[in-house]
């Protein structure tokens, strides 16, 4: 593979804990990473941070420092028993560093896992997260590691970071390329290197060789417009495919549901999002046509935050089919919304004093409570009687949809209605 075949990111990757920009505060002069190195000691840590900030290359300078052997997992395709052999294996080299990516991924179980060798010293652990690992890593693990914050880099980073690629890139320096404005660029990049080096990158791409070319805010705009899917998976990209992938479950078509999650999956998503997401379609889009549904939803839910990956695809691809091949019904999805329209613009509304509690003799000689009829004491659990506030009598916020499940629980709602109006 030539150079230039090789993402930027990659190119420029720093292969000295000196050469790390914006996360000063743990490796500059006299900060604790820093001085923890040139003490030739490295505890197990966390790294919590958004990304793009460099926490996987200084996870690999930290163990090249301290001259150890580095090994690097991922959280998205590592399941039990894959841990277990790089821990078993692990014993025969120098506590080895075993870095994690996207560790707030593992299950309990997984977590579990590591902290026999990390209290044993078999291992040092470095775990990556985006997310606060207060609440996505095991307390007994997380007692056991230094956590460390890591910034998005600032405005003056993603300068210095690109100045730097432009003067020693090859590729780039043969473009000879001139920054005018660096607002597009740095907004692009959102504190994210990676975005910022793949950005600079893919806008050198275009320019040719051994002339001057200017970048500005619209050459930045039109070249990440045109290509924001290869440098940003997590921004609009994220969005497009999980919209496609709700619709093609509402849709009632499971091949299409299957390919979007698959999409999702290959792409890095987060199988508890993706478990999320279909929790909300099974009521919203499939609602009391199939109750059930968000009952399998929900156990998709728990067992995917249990199981992890890469089995959790198995849990979610039987959910996603499940979905789209149920009968679809948004009706009570439509009667929420209508009954919290209403109730912004009726909340002065007093309860009806039959429907109110009367815990105490004074509230039933106020009248709390007196004429309510009891349902069970009627034939069919069932007996005429307003509960809504006067001023709504004959109001209808749910309508059932046309399918077999609705149609025969709407009986007595169909009867109550004709009575109401019969009354009217």
């Amino acid at each position: 593979m030539s150079d230039t075949q090789i993402p930027l990111p990659e190119r420029l990757r720093p292969r000295d804990l000196s050469e790390i920009i914006g996360q000063d505060h743990l490796l500059g002069e006299n900060a604790p990473l820093r001085q923890m190195i040139d003490q030739g000691h490295l505890p197990s840590i966390i790294f919590w941070g958004p990304p793009g900030v460099g926490k996987t290359t200084i996870a690999l300078l930290l163990a090249q420092a301290v001259d150890r052997p580095f090994i690097s997992l991922s959280a998205l395709n590592t399941g039990v028993k894959e841990l277990r052999e790089v821990i078993a294996e692990s014993g025969d080299l120098l506590a080895p560093v075993v870095f994690i990516d996207e560790i707030h991924r593992f299950n309990k179980s997984q977590q579990d896992a590591l902290l026999n060798a990390v209290e044993k010293g078999k291992i040092t652990l470095i775990g990556a997260t985006t997310e606060n690992p207060s609440f996505e890593v095991n307390s007994a693990l997380l007692s056991r590691c230094q956590v460390y914050t890591l910034n998005a880099l600032s405005n003056e980073s993603i300068q210095e970071l690109i100045q730097r690629a432009i003067q020693t890139d090859k590729f780039l320096k043969e473009r000879h390329i001139q920054i005018e404005e660096y607002d597009a660029l740095i907004q692009f990049a959102a504190g994210d290197a990676r975005k910022a080096l793949n950005l600079i990158d893919l806008i050198a791409s275009t320019f040719e060789v051994d002339v001057e070319n200017i970048v500005n805010n619209a050459v930045v705009v039109k070249v990440a417009q045109q290509n924001i899917a290869r440098y940003d998976k997590s921004g609009e990209q994220h969005y497009d495919l999980v919209s496609a992938f709700i619709k093609s479950i509402r849709g009632s078509d499971p091949d299409a549901a299957l390919y979007w999650m698959a999409r999702m999956l290959k792409g890095g998503e987060d199988p508890v999002f993706i478990a999320r997401r279909m929790l909300i379609s099974a009521s919203e889009d499939i609602g009391n046509s199939n109750p059930n549904a968000l009952l399998l939803a929900g156990e998709c839910f728990r067992s995917v935050q249990v199981i992890g990956m890469p089995e959790a695809r198995i849990i979610l691809g039987q959910c996603a089919v499940y979905l789209a091949t149920s009968a679809k019904s948004n009706s009570t999805y439509l009667a929420i919304n209508k009954a919290l329209e209403l109730a912004e613009r009726t909340a002065n509304l007093p309860v009806p004093l039959h429907l109110r509690n009367a815990p105490t003799k004074l509230m039933k000689q106020q009248g709390y409570g007196v004429d309510y009829l009891y349902p069970h004491n009627y034939p069919e659990h069932f007996v005429l009687q307003e509960y809504l506030p006067p001023e709504l009598k004959g109001t209808k916020l749910y309508e059932s949809a046309r399918n077999k499940r609705e149609v025969e629980g709407e009986r007595l709602q169909q009867r109550r209605w004709q009575q109401n109006q019969q009354q009217q």
